[in-house]
């Protein structure tokens, strides 16, 4: 099928030549129309077409990049997916809330058990994908709209609510070792614990929450494990949808408002409170890009300082929400070292992936991508101290006194020492002499100690 146009009630369009989507538009909603100033783009779930990036070619003459003729497209739409990919034809079962009754009662009620340990720092999200079949994603989303009250308080349809969390779930790609449905459980999990420190939760109101934890389920929906600059350098059509500007935070925003409609999770809301909702979720899932942190650490810092933070003003609860969720997104060197260590080791892993790519296409290989010259100590240590470190000595001194930052903080330093050491071991022996003296003062301090389990 050489072209293909899909027209979908309250979905997009996609003209497509060999699978690539060149333009994208609204259809059969009445509230957005081509010209309109309040206009938002959405994406339909699974539109994502990401191709097998192993036959992308680069071409010195046109500068564009080709398709070879053994293409395959991992990534369809919705119906195509069912219809030709479907894991019932290949004999697997659905990833989906329904499969949950396939796990016998052991498992079950160690999931519950765990469910009761949710607000517990060293949280095993790996145990429980696990223990409930690969939904963690949708047991502990639901699990926690029941707690706060929210499927009541928004009179949400369970059906719809199990419709839209299982399309979010399935449109994270299981492939990638680390943008992927356990990820955003974990940063969900993250989200609830700060949530629920004191200086948040007596201001918090329903709305918050229920925007803190979608945003955090969905804030890396349908991620292809790839970053921005191999979009861009890729000519891919969604960095010229975005202007090359937050492209994959801007897709999940979108994708996220997508399942939302087609789900009709908020139909029975008014027209300008699920229109705000949708608005505010784009904020905070756009406060996620990486290339925006000293933006926002900055207005943090200027606050704490001017300690003119008032969390009934609902401009402030949204900022808060925001920092709330950047902190959730990075918070992996902040966790037990056996649970940080293995996230680590994920994201790296992505990195060199997308770097052999693009030495297989004779592409500039991405900073931090190249497995020859970069290793996961070092990237961790880079990444502790210039994203992770300024960003949870400012959210810190805005919760403190918390039990909680304050072992957060004690991990990180530990954690810290312990990629020195493996950095510094891997060091060859004609440098490292040199370069020991430079190892950091934490490593001296923390003399390599194990830090204990945090409630």
């Amino acid at each position: 099928m050489s072209c293909l146009t899909v027209e979908r009630c309250g979905a997009i369009t996609f003209h497509r030549s060999e699978q690539n989507a060149t333009q994208v538009r609204m259809l059969a909603d009445g509230r957005l129309k081509t010209g309109h100033a309040g206009l938002l783009l959405v994406e339909r779930r699974g539109s994502y077409p990401l191709t097998d990036l192993q036959i992308l070619k680069t071409s010195a003459q046109q500068g564009a990049v080709e398709s070879g003729t053994k293409r395959k497209v991992k990534r369809l739409l919705s119906f195509q997916r069912y219809c030709h990919a479907s894991r019932l034809l290949r004999g697997l079962m659905p990833r989906n809330p329904g499969s949950l009754h396939l796990l016998d009662d052991d498992y079950l009620g160690q999931a519950a058990h765990m469910l009761s340990k949710l607000d517990t720092w060293n949280f095993d999200m790996f145990l429980f994908d696990r223990l409930t079949n690969g939904n963690s994603l949708v047991t502990l989303m639901c699990h926690l709209f029941s707690v706060y009250g929210l499927i009541q308080h928004f009179h949400l349809d369970m059906v719809k609510l199990h419709r839209f969390l299982g399309m979010v779930q399935e449109d994270y790609h299981s492939q990638n070792p680390y943008h992927n449905a356990v990820h955003a459980a974990d940063v969900t999990q993250a989200m609830y614990c700060y949530l629920k420190e004191t200086r948040l939760v007596e201001h918090f109101r329903p709305l918050d929450l229920f925007l803190g934890l979608m945003a955090a389920a969905a804030h890396d929906v349908d991620h292809p494990g790839v970053n921005q600059p191999f979009l861009i350098k890729t000519r891919h059509h969604l960095a010229s949808l975005y202007q090359n500007t937050s492209v994959l935070e801007s897709h999940h925003w979108r994708s996220t408002v997508g399942m939302l409609r087609e789900s009709g999770l908020l139909s029975h809301l008014p027209p300008d409170m699920s229109q705000e909702i949708e608005q505010q979720l784009g904020s905070l899932i756009l406060a996620t890009d990486i290339s925006r942190q000293n933006e926002f650490l900055l207005t943090f810092r200027e606050h704490l300082d001017n300690q003119d933070l008032d969390l009934q003003l609902a401009s402030h609860r949204h900022f808060i929400l925001q920092i709330s969720l950047k902190c959730a997104d990075v918070c992996n060197p902040c966790r037990v070292w056996e649970l940080s260590r293995q996230w680590s080791e994920r994201v790296c892993e992505e990195f060199f992936r997308q770097g052999d790519l693009e030495r297989k296409c004779d592409l500039e290989i991405s900073p931090l991508c190249d497995q020859q010259a970069d290793s996961v100590p070092a990237i961790q240590m880079g990444f502790i101290s210039y994203i992770v470190e300024p960003l949870f000595d400012e959210w810190r001194r805005f919760t403190e006194p918390s039990p909680l930052s304050q072992a957060m903080m004690g991990h990180l330093h530990k954690n810290k020492a312990h990629w020195s050491r493996l950095r510094y071991a891997h060091t060859p022996s004609d440098t490292q002499s040199h370069t020991q003296a430079e190892q950091p003062e934490l490593e001296r301090d923390n003399g390599g100690e194990e830090g204990e389990d945090i409630p």
